[in-house]
């Protein structure tokens, strides 16, 4: 069964929920291969205390582990936030096909708001990139979590 990006965000929506129960920046990752999830994180940077402990990071590392490779050239990686530089190169450098985000990323982000490394002809690979499925839901989850850090 064929599933649409939406729902394939939906779930990492999910995962930002958890984050933000966590105390974690609201962030979820989904990596797809043939058309099923098989792997799924959120940003465990302040459990970890680990500034690598992004939500598409471990979704990627996670499913090169399950599929016994790091070329994941088949692969697509639903995040809620536009990737930073670092996630942006580690999708670079695991060959993926597509990237799908929700929210732009003012401050960080790397595929299309202030660089634009999945089409930099500069790099051996190039993968496509959809921007602004569930958009607002991002946004508003991430509003509300940075608003309530404020409030405290």
């Amino acid at each position: 069964m064929k599933y649409s990006d939406e729902h394939y965000m939906d779930m990492a929506l999910e995962l930002a929920g958890l984050a933000a129960l966590a105390g974690e920046v609201p962030v979820g990752a989904v990596v797809v291969c043939g058309g099923k999830a098989i792997a799924g994180a959120h940003n465990r940077r302040e459990i970890d205390v680990d500034p690598t402990g992004h939500a598409e990071l471990l979704a990627i590392r996670d499913a090169s582990a399950y599929l016994g490779r790091w070329r994941l050239s088949d692969c697509t990686v639903y995040v809620t936030l536009e990737p930073c530089p670092m996630c942006a190169g580690l999708m670079h450098q695991a060959r993926i096909a597509r990237c799908v985000f929700a929210a732009p990323d003012p401050k960080a982000g790397a595929l299309g708001t202030l660089f634009r490394l999945h089409e930099d002809e500069r790099l051996n690979h190039r993968f496509e990139v959809t921007s602004g499925v569930r958009e607002q839901q991002s946004a508003k989850l991430l509003r509300s979590f940075f608003s309530q850090r404020r409030g405290k």
